[in-house]
């Protein structure tokens, strides 16, 4: 089950409010807060999907770049036997911890059932 939308290579969230009898979500990656809502699942999916439009039109119209720029780091925490283990696998192959951790995520991204 995947509690999420997917439209244009864009994500969105889902989520729903018992008070207000509504689901509704966000358009996650982008440089801006764009939301969306919808009293059933099938107006959800329209209103997501309407709202990835609109926001690639305006940020087009605007001439502005619509996907939020990630820089390339980030901190990790583990635990240290972890931190420990992963660094001495890198020393026995040679390589520094950054290139283990970025085979690491290049394996979990291209293999993401392996999460489920």
């Amino acid at each position: 089950m995947k509690n999420y939308l997917e439209y244009k290579g864009y994500l969105g969230t889902v989520e729903f409010s018992a008070e207000d009898k509504v689901f509704f979500g966000k358009i996650r990656g982008i440089n801006d807060l764009v939301t969306f809502e919808g009293t059933t699942v099938e107006e959800l999916s329209t209103a997501f999907e309407e709202a990835v439009t609109d926001y690639l039109e305006t940020c087009k119209a605007l001439n502005k770049a619509p996907d939020k720029v990630f820089k390339g780091s980030f901190n990790v925490r583990i635990s240290q036997e972890l931190h420990k283990k992963t660094a001495l696998l890198a020393s026995k192959k040679g390589l520094n911890l950054n290139e283990v951790i970025k085979v690491a995520l290049s394996y979990i991204v291209s293999h993401e059932e392996v999460l489920n």
